[in-house]
């Protein structure tokens, strides 16, 4: 690496970092000062939710911050007439465009791979702190098909992985042919052992000497695998949350049962491309930056690009919102713009030097 991509570098992450925690610190006061009479009066409780409101606020400020960053980092740059230097010693545009990125790139990674872990769950265990006082909430009565299965839980716990007064109807065309009942069902290894369990055969009879009724009792039983208690806890919720890993298994899931999966999949667009708008966006403002900052008013040119921003951020993300709800195809509405901004970013990065 060259020392003039090492000095754009460390001053561009120190100013994302700069910039990011202020974006991120005001998310957390604001929602503090409008949510304070509904947070939990427990010290612990109250140091979490801001810890997880921190979290989820990443979603919305870290895009920002990485744009906003390299506008700070230019123009600055511009008004100590670091770039014209730059330019004078023979750096080519291009060459200054890749380490700024490189750099944003790297850090939209990062925030991709963030969604695979619990992270992604920031937002459901703030909620649930501030409206339960507890970071997991336990679902009731849900009802769902898997297979020829149609499966009863009367209450399931997503975050102990825990069900009880579970009931199984084995379904053969249009006749239950066998009936499963558990006090309690766990989930491990990828299935669901219940406990405790109650078996009813209902097989069909063809003539007299077929096996009949029967019931039997069991310590425990494996059933329904890859069945995960976060899809089945989430996906029939209103506003739900995914991990990308748990939304890929869902996407998987649901693909087979034959349920509709356009609001799983217009969430996994949404946490896989819709970061990557901030290093395409990058490229463009770059290469329409002023030169030199003597015939331009850098600090309204500035202000522009920062208006740019936060104009194509809140359209990118008023689209993602319809993909979710179902009014937009998730390829249309998010994919799409990405794919154009991708387009638009080589294009001026291939046609100018």
């Amino acid at each position: 690496m060259k020392l003039f991509e090492k000095y754009i570098i460390m001053h561009y992450l120190k100013n994302v970092f700069v910039i990011f925690l202020g974006l991120d610190l005001f998310y957390v006061g604001v929602d503090l000062l409008s949510n304070y009479k509904n947070i939990p009066d427990s010290a612990n409780l109250q140091l979490l939710y801001a810890l997880f409101q921190a979290m989820n606020a990443i979603n919305y400020v870290l895009p920002l911050s990485i744009v906003f960053g390299m506008i700070v980092t230019y123009f600055t740059m511009l008004k100590t007439n670091e770039i014209i230097c730059m330019y004078a010693s023979s750096i080519s545009k291009k060459a200054l465009a890749r380490p700024l990125f490189f750099s944003a790139l790297a850090l939209s990674i990062l925030y991709v791979s963030l969604n695979f872990t619990e992270f992604a769950y920031a937002h459901e265990y703030g909620s649930n702190l501030k409206k339960y006082n507890r970071i997991s909430t336990s679902s009731e009565d849900l009802f769902l098909k898997h297979n020829n299965q149609y499966i009863y839980f009367k209450k399931l716990d997503p975050l102990k992985q825990i069900a009880y007064d579970v009931s199984i109807f084995e379904v053969n065309d249009v006749d239950v042919n066998r009936i499963i009942r558990a006090k309690t069902a766990s989930f491990i290894n990828n299935a669901w052992l219940l406990r405790e369990v109650d078996i009813i055969n209902k097989p069909y009879i063809s003539s007299l000497d077929d096996k009949g009724f029967s019931k039997e009792k069991r310590e425990s039983l494996s059933a329904m695998e890859n069945f995960k208690p976060k899809i089945m806890d989430n996906v029939y919720q209103s506003d739900f949350s995914l991990s990308i890993r748990d939304g890929i298994d869902a996407l998987r899931f649901f693909t087979v049962q034959g349920v509709n999966t356009t609001k799983i999949k217009a969430t996994l667009f949404y946490q896989i491309f819709f970061p990557f708008f901030a290093p395409f966006l990058i490229v463009i403002l770059f290469y329409k930056a002023p030169l030199m900052g003597r015939y331009y008013n850098t600090a309204w040119v500035a202000s522009v690009f920062a208006f740019i921003t936060l104009l194509i951020w809140s359209g990118l993300f008023l689209l993602s919102r319809l993909a979710i709800n179902g009014v937009l195809l998730s390829e249309i509405a998010i994919l799409a713009p990405i794919l154009l901004l991708g387009f638009v970013a080589l294009y001026f990065y291939a046609k100018r030097t």
